[in-house]
Protein backbone atom coordinates (compact mmCIF):
# COMPACT_ATOMS: atom_id res chain seq x y z
CA UNK A 1 0.00 0.00 0.00
CA UNK A 2 1.13 3.68 -0.77
CA UNK A 3 0.07 6.38 2.06
CA UNK A 4 -0.03 9.92 0.84
CA UNK A 5 -1.30 13.08 1.86
CA UNK A 6 -3.97 15.96 0.71
CA UNK A 7 -2.93 18.80 -0.49
CA UNK A 8 -5.53 20.04 -2.32
CA UNK A 9 -9.18 19.84 -2.62
CA UNK A 10 -11.91 20.93 -5.26
CA UNK A 11 -14.50 19.35 -5.34
CA UNK A 12 -14.69 15.63 -6.58
CA UNK A 13 -11.29 16.08 -7.65
CA UNK A 14 -8.51 15.94 -4.91
CA UNK A 15 -5.07 16.10 -5.73
CA UNK A 16 -2.50 13.77 -2.84
CA UNK A 17 0.93 13.78 -2.60
CA UNK A 18 3.76 11.31 -1.80
CA UNK A 19 1.72 8.59 -4.17
CA UNK A 20 4.60 7.82 -6.56
CA UNK A 21 4.23 4.05 -5.97
CA UNK A 22 0.86 4.38 -7.06
CA UNK A 23 0.04 3.29 -10.50
CA UNK A 24 -2.96 5.07 -12.67
CA UNK A 25 -6.42 3.83 -11.92
CA UNK A 26 -5.38 2.67 -8.77
CA UNK A 27 -8.41 2.49 -6.07
CA UNK A 28 -7.78 4.76 -3.24
CA UNK A 29 -8.80 5.62 0.14
CA UNK A 30 -9.38 9.03 1.46
CA UNK A 31 -9.52 10.75 4.70
CA UNK A 32 -10.78 9.44 7.77
CA UNK A 33 -13.94 8.33 6.32
CA UNK A 34 -12.12 6.21 3.50
CA UNK A 35 -13.74 7.49 0.57
CA UNK A 36 -13.72 5.92 -2.49
CA UNK A 37 -11.45 7.41 -5.28
CA UNK A 38 -9.81 6.55 -8.58
CA UNK A 39 -6.24 7.93 -9.40
CA UNK A 40 -6.92 9.64 -13.21
CA UNK A 41 -4.01 11.29 -13.59
CA UNK A 42 0.28 11.39 -11.68
CA UNK A 43 2.86 14.32 -11.91
CA UNK A 44 5.97 14.10 -10.24
CA UNK A 45 4.70 12.27 -7.49
CA UNK A 46 1.46 13.50 -7.27
CA UNK A 47 -1.86 12.07 -7.62
CA UNK A 48 -5.34 13.33 -8.71
CA UNK A 49 -7.80 11.48 -7.48
CA UNK A 50 -11.50 11.40 -8.79
CA UNK A 51 -13.36 11.07 -5.49
CA UNK A 52 -17.07 8.64 -5.87
CA UNK A 53 -18.56 9.99 -2.80
CA UNK A 54 -19.21 13.46 -1.44
CA UNK A 55 -15.91 15.36 -0.36
CA UNK A 56 -17.24 17.73 1.79
CA UNK A 57 -15.50 17.93 5.19
CA UNK A 58 -11.72 16.66 3.87
CA UNK A 59 -9.15 18.94 4.08
CA UNK A 60 -5.08 19.12 3.53
CA UNK A 61 -3.19 16.42 5.58
CA UNK A 62 -5.64 14.03 6.02
CA UNK A 63 -4.19 10.55 4.43
CA UNK A 64 -4.46 9.09 1.48
CA UNK A 65 -4.27 5.17 1.18
CA UNK A 66 -3.71 3.37 -2.47
CA UNK A 67 -5.05 0.07 -2.27
CA UNK A 68 -2.90 -1.06 -5.29
CA UNK A 69 -5.33 -2.53 -7.23
CA UNK A 70 -7.53 -0.83 -10.08
CA UNK A 71 -11.14 -0.52 -9.96
CA UNK A 72 -12.58 -3.84 -10.90
CA UNK A 73 -15.97 -5.27 -10.28
CA UNK A 74 -16.98 -8.82 -8.66
CA UNK A 75 -18.44 -11.07 -11.30
CA UNK A 76 -20.26 -14.45 -10.17
CA UNK A 77 -23.84 -15.49 -9.06
CA UNK A 78 -25.93 -12.81 -7.18
CA UNK A 79 -25.40 -10.56 -9.62
CA UNK A 80 -28.61 -10.89 -11.73
CA UNK A 81 -31.67 -9.02 -10.50
CA UNK A 82 -29.60 -6.27 -8.14
CA UNK A 83 -29.47 -2.96 -8.23
CA UNK A 84 -25.91 -1.44 -7.77
CA UNK A 85 -24.54 2.06 -7.56
CA UNK A 86 -21.57 3.59 -9.70
CA UNK A 87 -19.07 1.91 -8.29
CA UNK A 88 -21.01 -2.18 -7.80
CA UNK A 89 -22.29 -1.45 -3.97
CA UNK A 90 -25.58 -2.98 -3.40
CA UNK A 91 -28.20 -0.72 -2.64
CA UNK A 92 -31.08 -2.82 -1.34
CA UNK A 93 -27.74 -4.05 1.57
CA UNK A 94 -26.88 -0.60 2.33
CA UNK A 95 -30.53 0.56 2.47
CA UNK A 96 -30.96 -2.01 5.09
CA UNK A 97 -27.53 -1.83 6.70
CA UNK A 98 -27.39 1.89 7.21
CA UNK A 99 -31.08 3.43 6.32
CA UNK A 100 -31.83 5.49 3.24
CA UNK A 101 -29.07 7.99 3.93
CA UNK A 102 -26.43 5.84 2.78
CA UNK A 103 -23.26 7.46 5.31
CA UNK A 104 -19.91 7.82 3.19
CA UNK A 105 -17.02 6.15 3.09
CA UNK A 106 -19.43 2.34 3.87
CA UNK A 107 -18.49 -0.69 1.91
CA UNK A 108 -20.17 -3.66 1.93
CA UNK A 109 -19.25 -6.52 -0.62
CA UNK A 110 -21.22 -6.49 -4.10
CA UNK A 111 -21.92 -10.09 -4.26
CA UNK A 112 -23.23 -11.77 -1.03
CA UNK A 113 -20.29 -13.98 0.65
CA UNK A 114 -23.10 -15.43 2.53
CA UNK A 115 -25.83 -17.20 0.40
CA UNK A 116 -25.26 -20.49 -1.04
CA UNK A 117 -25.64 -21.94 -4.76
CA UNK A 118 -25.68 -24.95 -6.08
CA UNK A 119 -23.22 -25.68 -8.51
CA UNK A 120 -22.92 -28.94 -11.11
CA UNK A 121 -19.88 -29.25 -12.48
CA UNK A 122 -19.61 -29.97 -16.18
CA UNK A 123 -16.06 -30.76 -16.52
CA UNK A 124 -14.40 -34.39 -14.93
CA UNK A 125 -10.37 -34.86 -13.70
CA UNK A 126 -7.88 -34.63 -15.82
CA UNK A 127 -9.74 -31.77 -18.27
CA UNK A 128 -7.65 -29.45 -20.06
CA UNK A 129 -9.41 -26.35 -19.75
CA UNK A 130 -8.20 -22.65 -20.72
CA UNK A 131 -9.59 -19.39 -20.10
CA UNK A 132 -13.19 -19.20 -21.05
CA UNK A 133 -13.92 -22.67 -20.58
CA UNK A 134 -17.02 -23.91 -18.76
CA UNK A 135 -16.29 -25.98 -15.69
CA UNK A 136 -19.58 -25.85 -14.17
CA UNK A 137 -23.31 -23.98 -13.92
CA UNK A 138 -25.19 -22.16 -11.41
CA UNK A 139 -29.20 -21.88 -11.75
CA UNK A 140 -29.38 -18.39 -10.60
CA UNK A 141 -32.24 -17.23 -11.10
CA UNK A 142 -35.72 -19.15 -13.25
CA UNK A 143 -34.33 -17.83 -16.97
CA UNK A 144 -30.71 -17.45 -16.31
CA UNK A 145 -28.11 -20.25 -15.95
CA UNK A 146 -24.83 -18.86 -14.69
CA UNK A 147 -21.74 -20.48 -15.76
CA UNK A 148 -18.77 -20.31 -14.18
CA UNK A 149 -16.03 -20.23 -16.71
CA UNK A 150 -12.29 -20.43 -15.98
CA UNK A 151 -10.71 -17.25 -15.27
CA UNK A 152 -9.11 -15.14 -18.69
CA UNK A 153 -5.42 -15.86 -18.62
CA UNK A 154 -5.71 -18.70 -16.93
CA UNK A 155 -5.33 -22.92 -18.29
CA UNK A 156 -4.31 -26.41 -16.66
CA UNK A 157 -5.64 -29.39 -16.25
CA UNK A 158 -8.67 -30.04 -13.53
CA UNK A 159 -6.98 -31.74 -10.10
CA UNK A 160 -10.17 -31.07 -7.98
CA UNK A 161 -13.92 -30.23 -8.98
CA UNK A 162 -16.97 -30.86 -6.74
CA UNK A 163 -20.86 -30.16 -7.09
CA UNK A 164 -23.01 -29.47 -4.77
CA UNK A 165 -24.19 -26.11 -2.40
CA UNK A 166 -21.23 -23.54 -1.65
CA UNK A 167 -20.82 -19.54 -1.29
CA UNK A 168 -18.78 -17.41 -4.17
CA UNK A 169 -15.77 -17.64 -1.85
CA UNK A 170 -15.38 -21.37 -1.38
CA UNK A 171 -13.26 -23.19 -3.68
CA UNK A 172 -15.16 -25.63 -6.26
CA UNK A 173 -12.65 -26.70 -8.76
CA UNK A 174 -8.41 -27.03 -8.27
CA UNK A 175 -6.24 -26.76 -11.40
CA UNK A 176 -2.65 -27.82 -11.92
CA UNK A 177 -1.34 -24.85 -14.06
CA UNK A 178 2.43 -23.67 -14.65
CA UNK A 179 2.52 -21.69 -11.82
CA UNK A 180 1.35 -24.49 -9.46
CA UNK A 181 -1.98 -25.08 -8.21
CA UNK A 182 -5.01 -22.60 -8.97
CA UNK A 183 -8.26 -22.83 -6.77
CA UNK A 184 -11.44 -21.57 -8.26
CA UNK A 185 -14.19 -20.35 -6.53
CA UNK A 186 -17.76 -19.21 -8.20
CA UNK A 187 -16.73 -15.42 -8.25
CA UNK A 188 -13.47 -13.83 -10.00
CA UNK A 189 -12.58 -10.57 -10.34
CA UNK A 190 -12.33 -7.69 -13.27
CA UNK A 191 -11.04 -4.15 -14.25
CA UNK A 192 -13.61 -2.38 -15.29
CA UNK A 193 -11.37 0.12 -17.75
CA UNK A 194 -9.91 -3.11 -18.88
CA UNK A 195 -11.86 -4.76 -22.39
CA UNK A 196 -12.86 -8.57 -21.39
CA UNK A 197 -10.95 -10.27 -24.07
CA UNK A 198 -12.72 -12.33 -27.18
CA UNK A 199 -11.13 -14.77 -29.95
CA UNK A 200 -12.37 -12.81 -32.67
CA UNK A 201 -15.36 -10.38 -33.28
CA UNK A 202 -17.78 -10.79 -36.21
CA UNK A 203 -20.68 -8.84 -38.09
CA UNK A 204 -23.89 -9.21 -36.47
CA UNK A 205 -26.21 -10.99 -38.70
CA UNK A 206 -29.63 -10.91 -36.65
CA UNK A 207 -31.98 -8.22 -35.27
CA UNK A 208 -32.73 -7.86 -31.89
CA UNK A 209 -36.12 -7.44 -31.68
CA UNK A 210 -38.08 -5.09 -29.30
CA UNK A 211 -41.68 -4.96 -30.30
CA UNK A 212 -41.52 -1.36 -31.19
CA UNK A 213 -42.84 -1.05 -34.54
CA UNK A 214 -40.45 2.04 -36.13
CA UNK A 215 -37.26 0.15 -34.43
CA UNK A 216 -37.90 -3.04 -35.76
CA UNK A 217 -39.35 -2.26 -39.14
CA UNK A 218 -37.83 1.07 -40.24
CA UNK A 219 -34.77 1.42 -37.99
CA UNK A 220 -33.52 -2.36 -36.76
CA UNK A 221 -30.68 -2.51 -34.84
CA UNK A 222 -28.56 -5.68 -34.61
CA UNK A 223 -27.70 -7.48 -32.32
CA UNK A 224 -24.04 -7.29 -30.93
CA UNK A 225 -24.65 -3.15 -32.65
CA UNK A 226 -24.82 0.29 -31.19
CA UNK A 227 -27.37 2.56 -31.42
CA UNK A 228 -28.01 6.40 -29.75
CA UNK A 229 -31.13 7.89 -28.99
CA UNK A 230 -30.62 11.83 -28.97
CA UNK A 231 -33.21 14.16 -28.45
CA UNK A 232 -34.45 16.76 -26.38
CA UNK A 233 -35.93 17.25 -23.10
CA UNK A 234 -39.44 15.63 -22.49
CA UNK A 235 -38.98 13.66 -26.01
CA UNK A 236 -39.17 9.92 -24.13
CA UNK A 237 -35.55 9.13 -24.83
CA UNK A 238 -36.17 7.23 -21.05
CA UNK A 239 -39.71 5.54 -21.96
CA UNK A 240 -38.43 4.49 -25.59
CA UNK A 241 -34.86 3.01 -23.14
CA UNK A 242 -37.45 1.40 -20.56
CA UNK A 243 -39.33 -0.13 -23.62
CA UNK A 244 -36.04 -1.20 -25.16
CA UNK A 245 -35.52 -2.98 -21.56
CA UNK A 246 -38.52 -4.60 -21.19
CA UNK A 247 -39.06 -5.93 -24.41
CA UNK A 248 -36.01 -6.70 -26.46
CA UNK A 249 -35.18 -10.14 -27.22
CA UNK A 250 -32.15 -10.95 -25.71
CA UNK A 251 -30.84 -13.23 -22.72
CA UNK A 252 -29.88 -10.37 -20.31
CA UNK A 253 -30.40 -6.52 -19.84
CA UNK A 254 -28.04 -4.36 -17.95
CA UNK A 255 -29.97 -0.86 -17.63
CA UNK A 256 -27.43 1.95 -16.25
CA UNK A 257 -29.19 4.87 -14.90
CA UNK A 258 -26.21 7.51 -15.79
CA UNK A 259 -26.92 11.00 -13.96
CA UNK A 260 -30.73 10.96 -15.00
CA UNK A 261 -33.54 12.13 -12.62
CA UNK A 262 -33.53 9.93 -9.74
CA UNK A 263 -38.10 9.21 -10.25
CA UNK A 264 -37.04 7.91 -13.71
CA UNK A 265 -35.10 5.21 -11.73
CA UNK A 266 -37.86 4.38 -9.59
CA UNK A 267 -40.32 3.69 -12.28
CA UNK A 268 -37.74 1.33 -13.58
CA UNK A 269 -38.02 -0.29 -10.15
CA UNK A 270 -41.53 -0.57 -9.62
CA UNK A 271 -42.06 -1.49 -13.18
CA UNK A 272 -39.95 -4.37 -14.00
CA UNK A 273 -40.67 -6.74 -11.11
CA UNK A 274 -44.16 -6.36 -11.86
CA UNK A 275 -43.67 -6.69 -15.62
CA UNK A 276 -43.73 -10.27 -17.25
CA UNK A 277 -40.82 -11.24 -19.77
CA UNK A 278 -42.86 -12.00 -23.45
CA UNK A 279 -40.31 -14.91 -23.80
CA UNK A 280 -40.83 -16.69 -20.56
CA UNK A 281 -43.75 -15.35 -18.77
CA UNK A 282 -41.50 -14.72 -15.79
CA UNK A 283 -40.71 -11.14 -14.16
CA UNK A 284 -38.13 -9.04 -16.26
CA UNK A 285 -36.07 -8.91 -13.18
CA UNK A 286 -35.04 -12.03 -13.23
CA UNK A 287 -32.77 -11.21 -16.37
CA UNK A 288 -32.03 -7.75 -15.23
CA UNK A 289 -29.21 -5.48 -13.55
CA UNK A 290 -30.00 -2.50 -12.50
CA UNK A 291 -27.08 0.59 -11.82
CA UNK A 292 -28.30 3.59 -10.39
CA UNK A 293 -25.88 6.68 -10.52
CA UNK A 294 -29.12 9.68 -10.23
CA UNK A 295 -28.22 13.28 -10.44
CA UNK A 296 -27.98 14.11 -7.26
CA UNK A 297 -24.90 11.37 -6.82
CA UNK A 298 -20.96 12.46 -6.95
CA UNK A 299 -20.42 13.31 -11.07
CA UNK A 300 -17.21 11.45 -10.83
CA UNK A 301 -19.46 7.83 -10.37
CA UNK A 302 -20.89 8.66 -13.35
CA UNK A 303 -17.94 7.87 -15.33
CA UNK A 304 -17.66 4.38 -12.92
CA UNK A 305 -21.54 3.62 -13.30
CA UNK A 306 -20.88 3.14 -17.11
CA UNK A 307 -17.58 1.03 -16.92
CA UNK A 308 -19.05 -0.64 -14.43
CA UNK A 309 -22.42 -1.81 -16.56
CA UNK A 310 -20.19 -2.43 -19.56
CA UNK A 311 -18.00 -4.83 -17.68
CA UNK A 312 -20.67 -6.82 -16.12
CA UNK A 313 -22.40 -6.85 -19.96
CA UNK A 314 -18.80 -8.58 -21.28
CA UNK A 315 -18.81 -11.31 -18.58
CA UNK A 316 -22.31 -12.20 -19.39
CA UNK A 317 -21.48 -12.23 -23.18
CA UNK A 318 -18.91 -14.66 -22.72
CA UNK A 319 -21.12 -17.28 -21.36
CA UNK A 320 -22.91 -16.91 -24.63
CA UNK A 321 -25.85 -15.06 -24.00
CA UNK A 322 -27.31 -12.23 -26.04
CA UNK A 323 -26.87 -9.06 -23.71
CA UNK A 324 -28.23 -5.18 -24.11
CA UNK A 325 -26.21 -2.74 -22.47
CA UNK A 326 -28.22 0.25 -21.97
CA UNK A 327 -27.11 3.63 -20.80
CA UNK A 328 -29.53 6.78 -19.69
CA UNK A 329 -27.46 8.91 -20.37
CA UNK A 330 -24.00 9.52 -21.78
CA UNK A 331 -24.41 13.15 -22.25
CA UNK A 332 -24.34 12.71 -18.06
CA UNK A 333 -21.50 11.26 -18.21
CA UNK A 334 -19.95 13.48 -20.58
CA UNK A 335 -20.83 16.93 -18.62
CA UNK A 336 -18.98 14.46 -15.62
CA UNK A 337 -15.67 14.36 -17.93
CA UNK A 338 -15.87 18.36 -18.79
CA UNK A 339 -15.94 18.80 -14.81
CA UNK A 340 -12.96 17.19 -14.01
CA UNK A 341 -11.14 17.73 -16.83
CA UNK A 342 -11.80 21.48 -16.25
CA UNK A 343 -10.77 20.61 -12.32
CA UNK A 344 -7.38 18.98 -14.05
CA UNK A 345 -6.61 22.34 -15.63
CA UNK A 346 -6.33 20.81 -19.11
CA UNK A 347 -7.09 22.87 -22.34
CA UNK A 348 -10.39 22.73 -23.01
CA UNK A 349 -12.09 21.32 -26.82
CA UNK A 350 -15.16 22.68 -28.01
CA UNK A 351 -17.56 23.82 -25.75
CA UNK A 352 -15.46 23.33 -22.55
CA UNK A 353 -15.62 19.40 -23.49
CA UNK A 354 -12.28 17.54 -23.21
CA UNK A 355 -10.44 16.91 -26.21
CA UNK A 356 -10.57 13.37 -25.48
CA UNK A 357 -14.19 13.08 -25.45
CA UNK A 358 -14.58 11.23 -28.65
CA UNK A 359 -12.10 8.36 -27.84
CA UNK A 360 -13.71 8.07 -24.72
CA UNK A 361 -16.82 7.47 -26.40
CA UNK A 362 -15.58 5.32 -28.64
CA UNK A 363 -13.87 3.32 -26.27
CA UNK A 364 -17.25 2.22 -24.64
CA UNK A 365 -18.94 1.86 -27.69
CA UNK A 366 -15.85 -0.31 -29.09
CA UNK A 367 -16.90 -2.50 -26.29
CA UNK A 368 -20.17 -3.99 -27.99
CA UNK A 369 -20.16 -6.10 -30.94
CA UNK A 370 -20.77 -10.39 -31.72
CA UNK A 371 -17.93 -11.86 -31.06
CA UNK A 372 -16.43 -15.95 -30.66
CA UNK A 373 -15.97 -16.38 -26.62
CA UNK A 374 -12.81 -17.25 -25.11
CA UNK A 375 -12.67 -20.96 -24.46
CA UNK A 376 -12.45 -24.25 -26.84
CA UNK A 377 -16.55 -24.86 -27.04
CA UNK A 378 -16.30 -21.50 -29.62
CA UNK A 379 -19.67 -20.70 -28.29
CA UNK A 380 -20.74 -17.09 -29.69
CA UNK A 381 -22.26 -13.93 -27.25
CA UNK A 382 -23.40 -11.08 -28.34
CA UNK A 383 -23.42 -7.38 -26.49
CA UNK A 384 -25.67 -4.34 -27.68
CA UNK A 385 -24.64 -1.09 -26.38
CA UNK A 386 -27.61 1.71 -26.68
CA UNK A 387 -26.53 5.15 -25.46
CA UNK A 388 -29.39 7.98 -24.75
CA UNK A 389 -27.87 11.56 -25.29
CA UNK A 390 -29.17 14.78 -24.06
CA UNK A 391 -28.44 17.48 -25.94
CA UNK A 392 -29.43 20.70 -24.68
CA UNK A 393 -32.32 22.58 -26.28
CA UNK A 394 -32.30 19.52 -28.77
CA UNK A 395 -29.37 20.27 -30.92
CA UNK A 396 -27.47 17.52 -31.83
CA UNK A 397 -24.63 19.42 -33.62
CA UNK A 398 -23.35 19.59 -30.02
CA UNK A 399 -20.07 17.45 -29.35
CA UNK A 400 -21.57 15.07 -27.33
CA UNK A 401 -24.12 14.40 -30.52
CA UNK A 402 -21.90 14.74 -32.90
CA UNK A 403 -18.97 12.50 -31.48
CA UNK A 404 -22.16 9.66 -30.74
CA UNK A 405 -23.04 10.27 -34.19
CA UNK A 406 -19.92 9.35 -35.75
CA UNK A 407 -19.27 5.99 -34.11
CA UNK A 408 -22.71 3.98 -33.73
CA UNK A 409 -24.60 3.05 -36.16
CA UNK A 410 -27.99 3.12 -35.48
CA UNK A 411 -29.43 7.18 -35.09
CA UNK A 412 -33.47 7.39 -33.92
CA UNK A 413 -33.90 11.04 -33.86
CA UNK A 414 -36.43 12.36 -31.07
CA UNK A 415 -38.69 15.09 -32.27
CA UNK A 416 -40.13 16.94 -29.52
CA UNK A 417 -43.03 18.32 -32.03
CA UNK A 418 -43.93 14.19 -31.79
CA UNK A 419 -43.69 13.92 -28.11
CA UNK A 420 -45.37 17.01 -27.45
CA UNK A 421 -48.04 15.94 -30.32
CA UNK A 422 -48.46 12.53 -28.15
CA UNK A 423 -46.82 10.91 -30.62
CA UNK A 424 -45.40 7.83 -28.91
CA UNK A 425 -42.07 6.91 -29.56
CA UNK A 426 -41.28 10.32 -31.21
CA UNK A 427 -39.06 8.67 -33.67
CA UNK A 428 -38.49 11.22 -36.59
CA UNK A 429 -39.07 8.58 -39.72
CA UNK A 430 -36.83 11.12 -41.79
CA UNK A 431 -33.85 12.00 -39.67
CA UNK A 432 -33.38 8.27 -38.48
CA UNK A 433 -31.57 5.78 -40.06
CA UNK A 434 -29.93 2.36 -39.27
CA UNK A 435 -26.64 1.45 -41.55
CA UNK A 436 -27.68 -2.20 -40.23
CA UNK A 437 -30.20 -2.93 -42.96
CA UNK A 438 -28.36 -3.87 -45.91
CA UNK A 439 -26.43 -6.45 -43.43
CA UNK A 440 -29.72 -7.96 -42.00
CA UNK A 441 -31.79 -7.72 -45.06
CA UNK A 442 -30.91 -11.47 -45.92
CA UNK A 443 -32.23 -12.27 -42.30
CA UNK A 444 -35.56 -10.90 -42.94
CA UNK A 445 -35.98 -12.37 -46.18
CA UNK A 446 -35.25 -15.94 -44.67
CA UNK A 447 -37.66 -14.80 -42.01
CA UNK A 448 -40.21 -12.59 -43.37
CA UNK A 449 -40.40 -13.61 -46.87
CA UNK A 450 -38.73 -10.79 -49.72
CA UNK A 451 -41.86 -9.02 -49.33
CA UNK A 452 -41.42 -7.50 -46.07
CA UNK A 453 -38.04 -5.68 -47.21
CA UNK A 454 -40.52 -4.37 -50.30
CA UNK A 455 -43.04 -3.12 -48.18
CA UNK A 456 -40.74 -1.17 -45.82
CA UNK A 457 -39.28 0.58 -49.02
CA UNK A 458 -42.46 1.61 -50.06
CA UNK A 459 -43.75 2.41 -46.63
CA UNK A 460 -40.90 4.93 -46.19
CA UNK A 461 -41.57 6.32 -50.10
CA UNK A 462 -45.01 7.20 -48.60
CA UNK A 463 -43.85 8.96 -45.67
CA UNK A 464 -41.37 10.88 -47.75
CA UNK A 465 -43.70 11.99 -50.36
CA UNK A 466 -46.33 12.76 -47.87
CA UNK A 467 -43.34 15.39 -46.73
CA UNK A 468 -43.01 17.07 -49.75
CA UNK A 469 -47.03 17.11 -50.59
CA UNK A 470 -46.99 18.74 -47.22
CA UNK A 471 -45.39 21.85 -48.58
CA UNK A 472 -47.93 22.36 -51.60
CA UNK A 473 -50.66 21.77 -48.95
CA UNK A 474 -49.38 24.32 -46.41
CA UNK A 475 -48.98 27.07 -49.84
CA UNK A 476 -52.27 26.19 -51.90
CA UNK A 477 -54.57 23.50 -49.67
CA UNK A 478 -55.64 20.50 -49.81
CA UNK A 479 -57.72 20.94 -52.22
CA UNK A 480 -55.30 21.21 -54.90
CA UNK A 481 -53.84 17.54 -54.74
CA UNK A 482 -54.95 15.48 -57.37
CA UNK A 483 -57.29 11.85 -56.19
CA UNK A 484 -53.84 10.29 -56.11
CA UNK A 485 -51.70 12.62 -53.99
CA UNK A 486 -54.68 12.70 -51.75
CA UNK A 487 -54.40 9.16 -51.19
CA UNK A 488 -51.02 9.07 -50.27
CA UNK A 489 -51.43 11.87 -47.62
CA UNK A 490 -54.54 9.52 -46.32
CA UNK A 491 -51.92 6.34 -46.88
CA UNK A 492 -49.16 7.91 -44.91
CA UNK A 493 -51.29 9.35 -42.14
CA UNK A 494 -52.55 5.58 -41.50
CA UNK A 495 -48.91 5.07 -41.59
CA UNK A 496 -48.30 7.30 -38.91
CA UNK A 497 -51.49 6.78 -36.30
CA UNK A 498 -52.03 3.23 -36.80
CA UNK A 499 -48.24 1.71 -37.46
CA UNK A 500 -45.62 3.90 -36.41
CA UNK A 501 -47.88 5.32 -32.90
CA UNK A 502 -47.08 2.83 -30.23
CA UNK A 503 -49.07 2.71 -26.78
CA UNK A 504 -46.89 1.93 -24.34
CA UNK A 505 -49.03 1.08 -21.80
CA UNK A 506 -51.72 -1.04 -23.05
CA UNK A 507 -50.48 -4.85 -23.52
CA UNK A 508 -51.81 -5.58 -26.60
CA UNK A 509 -49.68 -2.47 -28.30
CA UNK A 510 -47.24 -2.10 -26.23
CA UNK A 511 -44.88 -5.14 -27.60
CA UNK A 512 -45.93 -6.09 -31.52
CA UNK A 513 -44.12 -9.29 -33.11
CA UNK A 514 -42.52 -9.50 -35.96
CA UNK A 515 -45.37 -11.40 -37.95
CA UNK A 516 -48.03 -9.31 -36.70
CA UNK A 517 -45.91 -5.95 -37.88
CA UNK A 518 -45.65 -7.46 -41.36
CA UNK A 519 -49.22 -8.06 -41.08
CA UNK A 520 -50.22 -4.67 -40.14
CA UNK A 521 -48.13 -3.04 -42.73
CA UNK A 522 -48.83 -5.04 -45.66
CA UNK A 523 -52.77 -4.17 -44.50
CA UNK A 524 -52.10 -0.66 -44.60
CA UNK A 525 -50.26 -1.35 -48.35
CA UNK A 526 -52.93 -2.98 -49.19
CA UNK A 527 -55.57 -0.50 -48.79
CA UNK A 528 -53.27 1.36 -50.79
CA UNK A 529 -52.55 -1.04 -53.74
CA UNK A 530 -56.57 -1.63 -54.30
CA UNK A 531 -57.56 2.18 -53.54
CA UNK A 532 -55.43 3.86 -56.14
CA UNK A 533 -56.22 1.16 -58.42
CA UNK A 534 -59.90 2.19 -57.84
CA UNK A 535 -59.25 5.79 -58.13
CA UNK A 536 -57.70 5.22 -61.63
CA UNK A 537 -61.52 3.58 -62.60
CA UNK A 538 -63.07 6.27 -61.64
CA UNK A 539 -64.05 5.57 -58.07
CA UNK A 540 -64.82 8.67 -55.41
CA UNK A 541 -61.93 8.91 -53.22
CA UNK A 542 -64.10 10.52 -50.00
CA UNK A 543 -65.98 6.81 -50.76
CA UNK A 544 -62.55 5.07 -50.21
CA UNK A 545 -61.64 6.75 -47.43
CA UNK A 546 -65.16 6.28 -45.58
CA UNK A 547 -65.53 2.80 -46.10
CA UNK A 548 -66.01 1.10 -42.28
CA UNK A 549 -63.26 -1.26 -42.82
CA UNK A 550 -60.70 1.82 -42.88
CA UNK A 551 -61.98 1.90 -39.32
CA UNK A 552 -61.13 -1.63 -38.51
CA UNK A 553 -57.38 -0.88 -39.71
CA UNK A 554 -57.16 1.55 -37.05
CA UNK A 555 -58.18 -0.86 -34.31
CA UNK A 556 -56.10 -3.46 -35.97
CA UNK A 557 -53.11 -2.40 -33.73
CA UNK A 558 -54.58 -3.45 -30.39
CA UNK A 559 -55.62 -6.86 -31.78
CA UNK A 560 -54.08 -9.57 -29.37
CA UNK A 561 -50.84 -11.61 -30.47
CA UNK A 562 -52.64 -14.82 -31.14
CA UNK A 563 -55.57 -13.12 -33.41
CA UNK A 564 -54.05 -11.05 -35.71
CA UNK A 565 -53.92 -13.48 -38.08
CA UNK A 566 -57.79 -13.84 -38.35
CA UNK A 567 -58.90 -10.25 -37.80
CA UNK A 568 -56.55 -9.42 -40.48
CA UNK A 569 -57.68 -11.71 -43.01
CA UNK A 570 -61.49 -10.67 -42.16
CA UNK A 571 -60.66 -6.96 -42.61
CA UNK A 572 -58.74 -7.37 -45.93
CA UNK A 573 -61.28 -9.58 -47.22
CA UNK A 574 -63.92 -6.75 -45.91
CA UNK A 575 -62.00 -4.00 -47.19
CA UNK A 576 -61.86 -5.72 -50.84
CA UNK A 577 -65.70 -6.08 -50.74
CA UNK A 578 -66.48 -2.44 -49.85
CA UNK A 579 -64.46 -1.34 -52.67
CA UNK A 580 -65.55 -3.50 -55.18
CA UNK A 581 -68.95 -2.05 -54.11
CA UNK A 582 -68.27 1.10 -54.74
CA UNK A 583 -66.18 0.22 -58.43
CA UNK A 584 -69.59 -1.42 -58.87
CA UNK A 585 -71.75 1.32 -58.47
CA UNK A 586 -69.57 3.39 -60.66
CA UNK A 587 -69.73 1.07 -63.42
CA UNK A 588 -73.47 1.26 -63.29
CA UNK A 589 -73.79 4.79 -62.63
CA UNK A 590 -75.36 4.64 -59.48
CA UNK A 591 -75.18 6.35 -56.40
CA UNK A 592 -71.35 5.09 -54.94
CA UNK A 593 -71.79 7.63 -52.54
Amino acid sequence: MENGRIIKVAGPLIVAEGMSGADMYDVVHVGHNKLIGEIIEMRDGNASIQVYEETAGIGPGEEVVSTGEPLSVELGPGIIGQIYDGIQRPLEELVERYGANITRGVYVPSLDREKKWTFIPSVEVGASVIGGDIIGTVQETSVVLHKIMVPNGMSGTVAEIRGGDFTITETVCVLHTLQGKKELSLMQKWPVRVQRPYQNKLAPNEPMITGQRTIDTFFPIAKGGTAAVPGPFGSGKTIVQHQLAKWSDVDIVIYVGCGERGNEMTDVLREFPELKDPRTGESLMQRTVLIANTSDMPVAAREASVYTGITIAEYFRDMGYAVALIADSTSRWAEALREMSGRLEEMPGEEGYPAYLTSRLAQFYERAGRVTCCGTEGRYGELSAIGAVSPPGGDISEPVSQATLRIVKVFWGLDASLAYARHFPAINWLNSYSLYEDRLGQWYTDNLGPEFQQQRGEAMVLLQQENELNEIVRLVGIDALSPKDRLTMEVARILREDFLQQNAFTESDSYTSLGKQKGLLGLILHYHHIALKAIENGADMEALFSISARERIGRAKSVPEDEYETVYAAIREEMENEIEEILAAVSTGGDWA
